[in-house]
């Protein structure tokens, strides 16, 4: 016998008891009434879930909506002109939705800190009417359709409870084309709800690993021998006793605790699109690398999910192509401008948008390749250069008359080519994560230079391990620095939401 659902009116929706807006001024009390708001809303929506699933009778449509924060400030008194954040810059109503406050917690509490002391005013927590999709309420890797019992086996899911709306997961905010409405609160954060649910899903599905288990610095690569070295290197730490770091995770969120050595019998039975380790440290200020593979659209992929946990930095070690004669395999390029022939940001980022390098994350990199290869000053020079990185979209750009590429890598005073770099750069400028590029030349096309099968062997053995502990001395640098002085202004538009 089908399930008949009863004719909806605005009468007939469902939800929990209305919440009476609360005003704080400590940020502490004020994440705590987020995170009890967010609990019950959810908790709702999963509990009428699994009572039609059992063969309850359906009563109307569930709805329950995501918990809001905001503000009210009616000065143009100016914040510290040095801080990039925790302020707005003219008077008015700034609100955001929030979801998984547990996840976020610090990140809250630091933002909303900010903002009470930076204008001296408090903050109120309410109920949005943004509504929380079913699917986000059972939070990441949730099946929620497959999960289903007979009790739901006529009826659609989107008949009876809210599912993921595109027009709330969009990044109007972050690609500075939100327009402010009359009479509708300003941005307070550069993501929506909705907007971080989504990425969240996606994150554990592309890396096989929680939203939970990020850490605040990032390294990405192209090449499996950096995830081989990195695993190694964390495991054998893990036997030692952390040195600092409390637990390794690998993909299937198979943990290694400091003091222990990883069990044989848990690993992911099927390795993931785009796999994620992670070196923990209280605070998430440990080491997150993820090996991206080949191409500019996971580059993008991956770069537009994790933004949302809000990185201190992100960084790009891989291999590259030298463009120069001077260059020998195994050279190391410090990227200081960025050719974008990637294509995969343009409607999101304009090409005549300038990517510019930022000093705290330069000199970090160049000062890890300083103690890492012994080389200094001027003799530094021998084994890196600095300059103009290349990104293509097309892995065989070889194979075109060579007029076209080649002549425009040599205007660009280009000295590598790669497939990611510049996307994952754009992205930070885009999404203001601090961001730079440190490769390393494994091939040099236009002299002829490729490798042979034992040639790249014997290349990756002995560079890949000198170049991965670059990348981590050099996150270790940026994550040793006061996170007010790593978010540069420089990152900021005219129009920015406080949060960071």
């Amino acid at each position: 016998m089908s399930t008949r659902i009863p004719p909806l009116s605005p009468l007939s929706y469902i939800t929990p008891d209305a919440y009476e807006p609360r005003v704080f001024h400590d940020a502490t009390a004020a994440v705590d009434a987020l995170t009890d708001l967010y609990g019950r809303n959810t908790a709702f929506l999963m509990d009428a879930f699994g009572g039609l699933a059992k063969g309850a009778p359906v009563a109307g449509r569930y709805r329950a909506c995501y918990p809001q924060v905001s503000i009210v400030t009616t000065s143009f008194g100016h914040a510290d002109s040095r801080l990039s954040y925790g302020h707005v810059t003219s008077p008015g109503t700034y609100t955001t939705t929030v979801t998984r406050p547990k996840l976020f917690r610090y990140y809250l509490k630091e933002q909303l800190d900010l903002l009470m002391r930076n204008h001296n005013i408090p903050v109120t927590v309410s109920e949005s009417t943004t509504p929380i999709p079913l699917h986000f309420a059972f939070g990441e890797g949730a099946h929620v359709e497959a999960s289903a019992t007979a009790g739901l086996a006529d009826v659609s899911l989107r008949d009876l409870f809210d599912t993921p709306d595109l027009n709330n997961t969009d990044d109007l905010i972050s690609n500075g084309e939100y327009e402010d409405l009359p009479g509708v609160p300003a941005p307070l954060a550069p993501f929506t709800a909705q907007r971080i649910d989504y990425s969240l899903a996606r994150l554990s599905h592309y890396t096989a690993t929680s939203a939970e288990h990020f850490q605040n610095f990032v390294l990405f690569t192209n090449y499996q021998f950096y995830i081989d070295e990195f695993a190694q290197w964390a495991r054998e730490m893990m036997a030692n006793g952390g040195e600092g770091y409390d637990s390794f995770v690998e993909p299937g969120n198979v943990i290694i605790r400091a003091g222990s050595v990883k069990d044989e019998a848990a690993v992911v039975g099927r390795m993931p699109q785009m796999p994620a380790y992670h070196l923990k440290k209280k605070g998430h200020s440990g080491i997150t690398l993820v090996n991206i593979g080949v191409g500019p659209s996971n580059a993008k992929t991956i770069t537009d999910h994790i933004a949302v946990l809000r990185p201190h930095a992100w960084l790009m070690v891989g291999h590259c192509a030298g463009l120069r004669n001077s260059q020998r395999l195994g050279d190391y390029v410090l990227a200081h401008a960025y050719v974008r022939e990637d294509h995969v940001l343009d409607d999101d980022l304009p090409v005549w948008v300038p990517i510019p390098a930022l000093a705290e994350v330069q000199q970090a990199l160049e000062d890890a390749v300083e103690e890492i290869t012994g080389y200094e000053g001027f003799e530094l020079k021998r084994i890196m250069r600095t300059g103009t990185v290349a990104t293509i979209d097309n892995r065989n750009w070889e194979l075109r008359d060579q007029r076209g590429p080649v002549k425009r890598l040599s205007q660009s005073r280009a000295i590598a080519l790669d497939m990611e770099s510049a996307t994952i750069a754009a992205n930070g400028f885009r999404f203001r994560v601090p961001y730079g590029t440190l490769l390393c030349v494994s091939d040099k096309p236009l002299h002829g230079e490729l490798k042979l099968p034992g040639m790249a062997t014997a290349f990756y053995r002995t560079q890949v391990s000198q170049h991965l502990q670059i990348g981590i001395r050099a996150v270790q640098k940026l994550a040793a620095m006061p996170v007010e002085r790593l978010h540069s202004r420089k990152l900021r538009s005219f129009y920015e939401t406080a949060f960071q």
